[in-house]
C-alpha cells in the first residue's frame, strides 16, 4: 500500500518544489512513452517514506508484459530523477530517485537475464530466482558462464537503462512548458487528478481538483485528500505489479 498521509509532516517550499517537479517529470515521461499504464493521480503529500507520489492504472487486467512496456515503464521511473536535475542541476539532485533506480535495474535484469528479451543473448536463462543483488557478476555464482558472458550481460542491462534514461531526458527537454505547467498546478493544489492532467498534457487551464474549495489551500493547513490505491511490486520473481502503479 502506499502508506498514510503524513499530515503531520510540513515541507519547506523549496522541498515541495523539488518534490513537485520530481513527480511531474514521472508522470510527464509515462503519458509520452507507448504501452505505458495511465497516469491515475499525482500527490506531493507526504506518504509513508516517500514525499510524493505519481500512480498509474492499468486499463486492463494484464498477464504478460511486452518488451515495449518493459521499457516504458524503466523510462517513466527516470523521470523525477531527470527532472530534478533539469531544473535544479546535476549538484542538487537528491536520494529522492534511489527506490527508482532499484525498480528500473530490476525490470532491466530481469528483461536480459530471465525473459530473454535481449536481442544480443537471445532467449536464454542466465540467473535463477535468488534474489542476487546486481548485473552478471552475480549471475556467474549459479551459472556456468564464461567471463565474457557475464561482461555482455552487464553490457546489455547498462544498454537498457542509457536508451530508457535518453528517451526520458529527451520527453522532458521537449515538453518543458509542461514540466512547468505540472509542477506549479501540484505547489498549488498538492494532488492532481487525471483530468487535470489531460488539460496539462493538451495545453488547457489546468482547473482544480474535483474536491477542491478554498478551504483546501495548502497554505490553510488542510491538505487535498488523495485516496489510497495499490502499489506496484517491481519483484525480482517476474512479476511487474497490481492494480496501480506508483513512481
Amino acid at each position: 500500500m502506499m502508506g498514510a498521509e503524513r499530515k503531520s509532516m510540513v515541507m519547506n517550499e523549496k522541498e515541495k518544489k523539488l518534490t513537485a517537479y520530481h513527480e511531474a517529470g514521472h508522470a510527464i515521461v509515462g503519458r509520452l512513452v507507448p504501452s505505458h499504464d495511465p497516469v491515475y493521480k499525482v500527490s506531493i503529500i507526504p506518504r509513508g517514506r516517500a514525499l510524493g507520489v505519481t500512480m498509474f492504472l492499468p486499463e486492463e487486467d494484464r498477464y504478460s508484459h511486452s518488451k515495449e512496456h518493459l521499457e516504458s515503464n524503466v523510462s517513466s521511473l527516470f523521470g523525477g530523477r531527470i527532472a530534478e536535475e533539469i531544473i535544479f542541476g546535476a549538484e542538487a539532485v537528491t536520494t529522492g530517485a534511489s527506490n527508482d533506480i532499484e525498480r528500473a535495474t530490476s525490470i532491466a535484469r530481469n528483461m536480459v537475464t530471465r525473459w530473454g528479451l535481449s536481442n544480443r543473448l537471445g532467449p536464454l536463462a542466465y540467473a535463477e530466482d535468488e534474489g542476487e543483488v546486481f548485473l552478471g557478476r552475480s549471475v556467474t555464482k549459479h551459472k556456468n558462464v564464461s567471463d565474457d558472458t557475464a561482461h555482455a550481460i552487464d553490457e546489455e542491462i547498462r544498454s537498457v537503462i542509457d536508451r530508457n534514461y535518453e528517451r526520458a531526458e529527451r520527453i522532458l527537454h521537449e515538453n518543458m512548458d509542461k514540466l512547468h505547467t505540472m509542477a506549479e498546478a501540484l505547489i498549488k493544489f498538492e494532488t492532481i487528478d487525471s483530468q487535470q492532467i489531460d488539460n496539462i498534457m493538451n495545453g488547457k487551464d489546468v482547473g482544480a481538483p474535483s474536491d477542491w474549495d478554498d478551504d483546501s489551500d495548502p497554505s490553510s493547513g488542510n491538505p487535498v485528500e488523495a485516496d489510497d490505491k495499490t502499489e506496484a511490486k517491481k519483484k525480482d520473481d517476474g512479476s511487474i505489479g497490481d492494480p496501480a502503479g506508483q513512481h
